[in-house]
C-alpha cells in the first residue's frame, strides 16, 4: 500500500518544485540534509526568471544551497535569510544580501510553527520502510517542525541518509512529492587542534566526572577534550551535535549512557555533522536517537540531566565576563545557535557545569581574545549573569557567585602573560580593582 503511494508520488526535480509560486517562503533542511537535486531544481527555475521574490530560509548552510539558492547572483530574485551565519552566507550577510534572524536554536522551531506561514519545504531524507516512514536522518533540529507546518513538503530521498530512531520519524502520507538522488552526504573533518588545545583538554577533562553528561560543540578544543575523556566511565550524551569525537569515546567504551536519568544507554542529539563512517554508525543503530532541537536545546530538558556538562567555545571574552561568540569587527560572523540554551540548561542541572574554552590569542598571538570592554556593535551572546566557567590554556576559573574585582582577576588571570599588564591598568581605569 506505502510503496503504491509512494510510486505515485515520485517524480523528477524539475517536476517536483514546479508547484512553487513567485513570492513564497521556502525552509530547507541544512547541513547533511540539504537537498542538492530539489535545491539546484529551484534556482534553475530563479535563472530562467520562471521563479522570483523567494523568501528563503537557512541555518548553518554549505555547499549545496551555496552555489544555488544562495548565488549572489540570484540574490536580486531570492530574498535569504540566516538562523545561523556560516562561511556560505557570511560574505551575503554582511553586504546586506542576507539577513540574520537572532534566535536561540531552541526557539526555531516555534518560529516555525508560530511567526511564519511556510509555503514549502525541502528536504533530503533516509529511504522509506515497509511501514512507510522516512526518517530525517542525520539532521531532525527544526526541519521536522518545518515540515508539519508548511503548505507543501518536497523530499529527496537519498540512500546514504542513515535511518535514525527517536522523533525522527515522517510518514509518506505527510509528503507532497518525492525525488530520488543518491549522492555523497555532505562531511566536514574536525579542524586540526592548536598546541593549547592540549592543555585546555587535559585541564576540561578533570571537571568532568564519571557518568556525568556531556554537550560538546565542534572543533579543535572539543576534539581535544574528547581525546582526555577516553578513560572516563559511563559518560551520557545530551548534545545539539554528534561529531566524531563522540563516536570515537562511544568505541571507547567512555560513553555509555548506563547511569542517564533521562533516556538511559541512549545518546541523544538534534544534528549529526561528521564523515562517511559516521553516518554508517548512526544508521539503524537503536541506541542513537534524534529529537527537535527545541527538545534536545530546552535549557529546562537540559536541567533534567544530573551532572551535564556543556563544553563550548567562544571570540572573546571581555573583563565583566561577557561572551562574545558571533560578532566580528562590528558584524555578524556566526549566530548564538545552541551556546545560551546549554550555558543556562547545564548551570541549572542538579551538579552540572556549563563552561566556554578558547583560546587566549587570535592572529598568530597578536590579539588577545581577553578585552577590557567591547568594541561598538559588539553582539553579547552569553550574558555575564549566566557565565559559568572559563577556560584558555593558562587555566580554568569559575566566574559563579565572585565580585566584579575577583571575576575581573581571574579573568585576565586567563590571558597570554603579554597582554596581563595592559588588562590589569584597563581593570583600573575600570573601577573593577
Amino acid at each position: 500500500m506505502y510503496l503504491s503511494e509512494y510510486k505515485q508520488k515520485l517524480t523528477t526535480p524539475q517536476k517536483a518544485v514546479e508547484t512553487i509560486e513567485s513570492g513564497s517562503t521556502l525552509v530547507h533542511g541544512m547541513a547533511a540534509g540539504e537537498p542538492p537535486a530539489l535545491l539546484e531544481a529551484i534556482a534553475e527555475r530563479v535563472r530562467s526568471d520562471d521563479l522570483k521574490d523567494l523568501q528563503v530560509f537557512s541555518l548553518l548552510p554549505m555547499a549545496h544551497s551555496a552555489k544555488t539558492i544562495l548565488a549572489p547572483e540570484l540574490s536580486d530574485r531570492i530574498h535569504s535569510y540566516s538562523w545561523f551565519v556560516s562561511s556560505s552566507d557570511r560574505a551575503s550577510v554582511q553586504a546586506g544580501r542576507c539577513y540574520f534572524v537572532p534566535n536561540e536554536f531552541h526557539q526555531v522551531p516555534r518560529f516555525c510553527r508560530e511567526f511564519m506561514e511556510i509555503d514549502v519545504v525541502v528536504t533530503t531524507v533516509s529511504p522509506m520502510d515497509k511501514a512507510g516512514f522516512y526518517t530525517f536522518g542525520a539532521i531532525n533540529d527544526y526541519i521536522s517542525t518545518a515540515a508539519r507546518h508548511c503548505k507543501t513538503l518536497i523530499v529527496e530521498v537519498n540512500p546514504r541518509m542513515p535511518r535514525v530512531f527517536g522523533e525522527s520519524l515522517l510518514h509518506v502520507s505527510e509528503v507532497n512529492a518525492v525525488v530520488e538522488n543518491e549522492v555523497p552526504l555532505l562531511e566536514t573533518k574536525p579542524a586540526a587542534p592548536r598546541p593549547e588545545a592540549e592543555a585546555i583538554g587535559r585541564s576540561l577533562s578533570k571537571l568532568v566526572p564519571d557518568g556525568a553528561n556531556i554537550q560538546l560543540g565542534i572543533g579543535g578544543i572539543p576534539n581535544a577534550v574528547c581525546h582526555y575523556l577516553e578513560g572516563h566511565k559511563d559518560l551520557g550524551l545530551h548534545t545539539e551535535l554528534f561529531c566524531p569525537g563522540m563516536l570515537h569515546l562511544i568505541r571507547k567504551g567512555a560513553i555509555t549512557g548506563r547511569v542517564k536519568n533521562i533516556h538511559p544507554w541512549k545518546h541523544v542529539f538534534t544534528n549529526a555533522l561528521g564523515d562517511r563512517e559516521m553516518y554508517e554508525f548512526i544508521h539503524d543503530n537503536p541506541s542513537m536517537e534524534s529529537y527537535p532541537v527545541s527538545y534536545t536545546n530546552s535549557p529546562e530538558v537540559i536541567a533534567r540531566n544530573d551532572n551535564m556538562i556543556s563544553i563550548n567555545s567562544t571570540l572573546e571574552v571581555d573583563l565583566l565576563g561577557q561572551c562574545n561568540s558571533e560578532s566580528l569587527g562590528g558584524f555578524e560572523f556566526s549566530g548564538t545557535g545552541g551556546q545560551l540554551d546549554y550555558v543556562r540548561g547545564a548551570f541549572n542541572s542538579k551538579g552540572g557545569k556549563s563552561i566556554i574554552a578558547f583560546y587566549s590569542t587570535a592572529h598568530n598571538g597578536e590579539v588577545s581574545r581577553i578585552v577590557p570592554r567591547f568594541e561598538p556593535r559588539t553582539v553579547v551572546t552569553t550574558p555575564r549573569m549566566d557565565t559559568h566557567y572559563l577556560a584558555t590554556e593558562y587555566g580554568v576559573v569559575n566566574l559563579k557567585g565572585k565580585s566584579t574585582r575577583q571575576r575581573a582577576l581571574d579573568i585576565i588571570s586567563l590571558a597570554h602573560p603579554r597582554f596581563r599588564d595592559d588588562l590589569l591598568k584597563e581593570a583600573e581605569d575600570m573601577r573593577l580593582i
